[in-house]
């Protein structure tokens, strides 16, 4: 490891429990920042209540850290939308963001077009598949933001259960993004959970850096946020223990390849073909071949859109 690393982890890597709630809640007055939480959410009706009603009952009601919870829906076919709302988010479809472009599926496509939507000087990105959800999540990432001038994003770190097995969670991580990160970017290989999908981050930075379209985009985002702020500017908070669904084998071959796609288009721009990944699924006797395209669109900065230069100046 770096012996920057080394010093960030020393520097730059805190609990929930170094910052108590009071503190930032004292520094967010000072500062007159307001902070946005942002959930992504395709059919997670069984989720997305608890958390939106933990997050308005703790950071809204009770201590007013959190100024707006925005749901963005982007296409449930369950009652998501409408368990959301009852629960005390606004809900957004992602097709009324920005129609003059029309969506493509994918994670990073639903958290670039929350930009539009959002106020918050920070943007507090929050999966919604997360099962015994704590506040801690929240307000553990977005504490340093409002603390330390000089940080500009902050990934949860946390233990990942798979079953009853601690810390056997995060395959992808494993056999994928911490790999790639380690050789190619070693100044990220302290991250414990780069791929996390719970981070807060200055909306100055987010609407500067490009959006993978896909599973890609937190991968993007920690890489392009290093290159443009520096690893001084980036954090970690330990929140505990994530409990989400675990996705099956081949859908984590198709994330994998997203994020390999994400982080071979940051090693070499340029002219590249449009990959795909074939996968095989037995059927009867035999095994079946199906091949799936391989995320590789990325959005622009959110500072280039002029629907979003138009905002800014109303």
């Amino acid at each position: 490891m770096l012996e920057e690393v080394e010093r960030w982890l020393i520097d730059r890597s805190w609990s929930v429990a170094d910052r108590p709630l009071h503190r930032i809640l004292a520094a967010k007055r000072a500062t007159g920042q307001s902070v946005s939480v942002v959930l992504p959410a395709l059919n997670e009706e069984e989720t997305v209540g608890d958390i939106v009603s933990v997050i308005r009952h703790d950071l809204l009601l009770q201590t007013p850290l959190v100024d707006e919870i925005v749901v963005v829906d982007s296409g449930s076919t369950d009652r998501t939308a409408e368990v959301a709302a009852a629960a005390g988010a606004r809900v957004v479809h992602r097709d009324e963001i920005l129609p003059r472009l029309p969506a493509v599926p994918g994670k990073g496509e639903v958290l670039w077009r929350s930009l539009l939507v959002t106020r918050g000087d920070i943007v507090c990105f929050v999966d919604a598949d997360l099962r015994d959800f704590s506040s801690d999540f929240v307000s553990g990432i977005v504490g340093p933001l409002l603390t330390e001038p000089d940080v500009q994003l902050v990934k949860a770190m946390y233990d990942r259960p798979l079953g009853a097995a601690a810390g056997e969670g995060g395959r992808v991580t494993e056999l994928m993004a911490r790999p790639l990160l380690n050789m190619h970017w070693p100044q990220l290989a302290g991250f414990v959970q780069p791929l996390g999908g719970e981070y807060a981050a200055r909306r100055s930075l987010l609407e500067q850096l490009p959006f993978p379209v896909g599973y890609g985009v937190e991968l993007g985002m920690l890489i392009d946020a290093l290159h443009l702020v520096g690893l001084d500017a980036l954090a970690q908070v330990d929140v505990g223990v994530r409990k989400h669904r675990h996705q099956d084998g081949q859908a984590l071959g198709r994330m994998s390849a997203a994020i390999y796609r994400t982080a071979q288009l940051r090693l070499a721009r340029g002219h590249l073909i449009r990959p795909a990944l074939t996968q095989f699924e037995r059927s009867g006797e035999n095994f079946e071949p199906r091949t799936y395209s391989v995320d590789t669109e990325e959005r622009p900065p959110m500072a280039e859109i002029a629907e979003y230069q138009a905002r800014r100046v109303a």
